[in-house]
């Protein structure tokens, strides 16, 4: 399956960022659209609209297309970098059209009827969402392997429940949920952003109202303009702030926090309620323009080490607010009629249906065919506009038109029965999941298996751990807590094997050191070590700053965690042997500059000597342990899917280690380190199998599963034995 750019975020280098995907915008306007591409009836005849109500803004619809065009181009593979940012710019419209609405209402009536506002959301949106979630249930259980199906089965749930934000932003968090397949829907990420918007958005204006007329005394008849927009601009400022400061802390996270993208939606907000209109042709032509070019430039320019969403969304963001207050002031000026031109309003009316449906699409052809090709993926994407035109024709359209859900109370009963009709398929799906039967531990044999028949073994009919479980399957010590997550900057005090033991032993390293500990702790027990592990998440042995794909940021919380363990090291645990080991592919930052991958693995490759040095001068043994094999495909997904073809989810030698080398360059530099190279432990005949023993080797990405590492103690005793370390 196609590794895709995750929907709005560009692909990581190294496969451990977050996802950034993208959604339009839905926000319904009483004057212009009910939803992203759909033009309200009773709305495009100005003369029947209500007293106060603002004209219909084709121009707007025309944003959309732009918005759009910018997401669907970078989702198909075509090199427009900063096309995510299309997700900013629906964000600004949402809260323009939303505010505008809400303020309009409140100034005709005096106040905003909830169960109408809600109602009209859930007529517009939930049964486009529910047709689309049950159709990528279905797709998931034909296409899909076993273990993809099971967690696309949560995210089915958390997209029908608009709570996917929260949820992705937890597997973020999680840095061994990085590097997973993109799912079907995580470009409903912003839908729930958007819908938690439209919950608290109107609550939040009107306790706006009440206050005012509460304790200043504005009466029923008159809007509290000011004081709506001093709420606005109030929740924006803090939003931006808190977004800001989220963003430099860790991006991965706060690109799906809802308060943190809240500010967005406030932009638009300040725009409606700061009428403008007092603006030359001339000026409003320049302002649209501007605001267009700084989309434009955002979409062009942007790429995956961009801070995002803050500060650099504000381009995007004040670009769009340029060009609907140069609307607002002058319509009929060049760029907006070429916003309203018929192709760009049609796009625009179809932009709803087109997001549910382009991204799926998308992940089911590369599930299907393989990697696409930029060509191909347009031609995909082309694909997604018919289902997507069939949607807002024969779903969209007719239920929001039907004389039956007009009633609020109907709407809303509409609203609960598409939102359980889509959160069906997430709860059934799961069921329909195979699993494989679970070997005995006894009866698994692992590493010491490839030395003995087949280089791969050929199939599997019970196997350790399931597939499914495997993505779970870490060291005792990671779950005990004992590994430093990213925001940490020292382990904690734990201690394996026998804690009163004179002999210590220190594994020391980031995650692909970790994974040793399952055969390390063995050994201790056996041998009677003290064993203490000092690792870290993302953060290897060699002393150079790196940037963090994740953070999108220069990773000091690794340099300072790495100087204080080696400092613990020296001056309190005394160790008789450390083993030290890493990832060879980090990108190592100079002063602002990130370095190209051979100038990284050079830079990594003296700072790796460095701390063999210094830790040789401990009095320690010193072993460094050679990066073990990367596969080039997702290992449990392949074994749940293929069972009976583990040749299929092999990887040819050659292609596992085709990255720069770094510890074993290192290793030989220095006087008495020792290099100690795991290749024969997981590859025979040039071939790394996935299986082996009845073994599933790999867990998340290249990291191996605990199970596997367990069965490698007997070698890697042997190994330290024969580097004469062992006293």
């Amino acid at each position: 399956m196609r590794s895709l750019p995750r929907p709005g975020l560009p692909p990581s280098r190294h496969g451990d960022a977050p996802a950034r995907p993208t959604t339009p915008g839905t926000a319904p306007d009483a004057t212009a659209s009910n939803g992203p591409g759909s033009v309200s009836t009773e709305a495009t005849a100005t003369h029947r609209l209500p007293p106060g109500t603002h004209r219909f803004r084709p121009d707007i619809e025309g944003l959309r297309a732009v918005a759009i065009l910018a997401v669907l181009l970078y989702h198909a593979g075509v090199p427009v970098t900063g096309g995510y940012v299309g997700v900013d710019v629906f964000f600004v419209l949402s809260g323009f059209l939303m505010t505008r609405l809400i303020h309009d209402e409140i100034e005709r009536t005096g106040s905003l009827s909830l169960g109408r506002f809600y109602a009209r959301r859930a007529r517009r949106l939930l049964p486009a969402v529910a047709v689309v979630l049950t159709a990528v249930a279905a797709l998931s259980w034909l296409l899909l392997s076993p273990v993809d199906r099971d967690s696309v089965a949560a995210d089915l749930v958390a997209s029908a429940l608009y709570a996917l934000n929260w949820w992705l932003s937890g597997q973020a968090v999680d840095y061994f949920a990085a590097g997973l397949q993109a799912s079907p829907v995580q470009h409903f990420w912003s839908l729930a952003v958007e819908e938690q918007f439209y919950l608290g958005w109107p609550l939040l204006l009107l306790a706006a109202v009440w206050l005012v007329r509460r304790f200043v005394g504005i009466g029923h008849a008159g809007t509290p303009r000011r004081a709506l927009l001093t709420v606005v601009l109030g929740f924006g400022a803090v939003s931006l702030a808190y977004s800001v400061f989220g963003t430099l802390q860790a991006a991965d996270t706060a690109y799906f926090d809802t308060f943190g993208r809240g500010w967005e939606f406030a932009v638009g907000g300040a725009v409606a309620l700061v009428p403008v209109t007092r603006l030359s042709p001339r000026a409003a032509t320049l302002l649209a323009w501007a605001g267009l070019a700084a989309i434009g430039w955002s979409v062009v320019s942007f790429d995956e080490t961009t801070l995002f969403p803050a500060p650099w969304a504000l381009l995007p963001a004040l670009g769009t607010a340029a060009v609907i207050a140069a609307g607002s002031a002058a319509p009929s000026v060049r760029p907006h009629q070429l916003l309203a031109a018929p192709v760009m309003r049609h796009l625009g009316r179809v932009s709803y249906s087109w997001y549910l449906w382009h991204w799926p699409a998308l992940v089911f052809a590369a599930a299907a065919f393989g990697e696409l090709s930029a060509a191909e993926g347009l031609a995909v994407v082309a694909g997604a506009y018919v289902l997507a035109a069939a949607t807002y024709h024969l779903v969209e359209q007719p239920v929001r038109g039907a004389a039956a859900f007009q009633r609020p109370r109907r709407a809303l009963t509409l609203g609960v029965a598409c939102t359980a009709i889509a959160v069906i398929p997430g709860l059934v799906l799961p069921l329909t999941i195979p699993s494989l039967p679970t070997k005995a531990p006894d009866e698994a044999t692992g590493a010491p298996a490839l030395g003995h028949g087949d280089a791969v073994q050929p199939s599997v009919d019970a196997v350790r751990p399931e597939p499914r479980l495997a993505r779970q399957d870490w060291p005792r010590n990671y779950d005990d807590g004992c590994h430093a997550d990213r925001p940490e900057t020292t382990s904690p005090d734990c201690v394996y094997g026998d804690p009163g033991s004179e002999r210590t032993v220190v594994l020391f390293g980031d995650s692909h050191a970790m994974q040793y500990f399952p055969a390390l702790e063995r050994l201790a027990k056996e041998r009677g070590w003290r064993l203490v592990a000092l690792t870290k998440s993302g953060c290897p042995p060699p002393q150079v700053s790196l940037h963090n794909d994740a953070l999108r940021r220069y990773y000091s919380e690794c340099d300072t965690w790495r100087a204080d363990t080696l400092t613990r090291i020296k001056e309190k645990e005394n160790p008789d042997l450390v083993l030290t080991g890493g990832r060879d592919t980090y990108t190592v930052i100079d002063g602002e500059r990130q370095l190209d991958p051979a100038a990284s693995a050079e830079a990594l490759r003296d700072g790796y000597a460095d701390t063999l040095t210094e830790l040789r001068d401990t009095g320690a043994r010193v072993v460094t342990i050679k990066d073990n094999p990367h596969p080039d495909k997702d290992v449990p997904s392949c074994v749940s899917r293929a069972p009976d073809r583990l040749g299929d989810c092999a990887t040819a030698q050659d292609v596992a280690f085709a990255y720069p080398h770094v510890a074993d360059h290192a290793a030989r530099r220095v006087d008495g380190a020792r290099l100690l190279d795991p290749t024969p432990a997981f590859c025979r005949d040039d071939t790394c199998p996935a299986v082996i023993g009845d073994v599933v080797v790999y867990g998340v990405t290249t990291h191996l599963t605990a199970t596997y590492a367990r069965t490698l103690a007997p070698w890697l005793d042997e190994q330290l034995s024969s580097l004469n370390v062992l006293r």
